[in-house]
């Protein structure tokens, strides 16, 4: 998937490539994310469609929960949601820095290849 220390950098198009797929993926799975806090926010904590959405989304992106969550199974839910979108949140950006940082750690290890030549 990508190269190894004895190839040379990869052209700009197959980069951007990456970047785009690595973009998708990560969209991806936040969609199934957040569809799992909706369903559970409305199923499980009682909360009305829009409200689970908005909630679903809030705490996916890190804002805090916005509805009032009165049963016990929803407020299970909710702390139970909160620490599987942290770590969602967090996985997702390595997923989208991951072509960037392998390019730049590649380029340096070419450019220290070159001069070593």
């Amino acid at each position: 998937m990508y190269e190894n220390k004895y190839q040379p950098l990869a052209p700009t198009h197959i980069f951007f490539g990456r970047i785009f797929r690595n973009v998708l993926m990560a969209t991806l799975i936040l969609a199934v994310c957040l569809l799992i806090g909706i369903l559970g926010y409305h199923y499980i904590a009682d909360i009305n469609w829009i409200d689970s959405i908005h909630n679903a989304s809030m705490i996916l992106s890190g804002m805090g929960p916005v509805a009032e969550i009165k049963n016990v199974s929803g407020k299970l839910f909710s702390s139970a949601y909160a620490l599987f979108s942290g770590v969602a949140f967090i996985t997702n950006i390595g997923f989208i820095l991951a072509p960037a940082a392998h390019r730049l750690f590649h380029s340096i290890h070419v450019d220290l290849d070159e001069r070593d030549n």
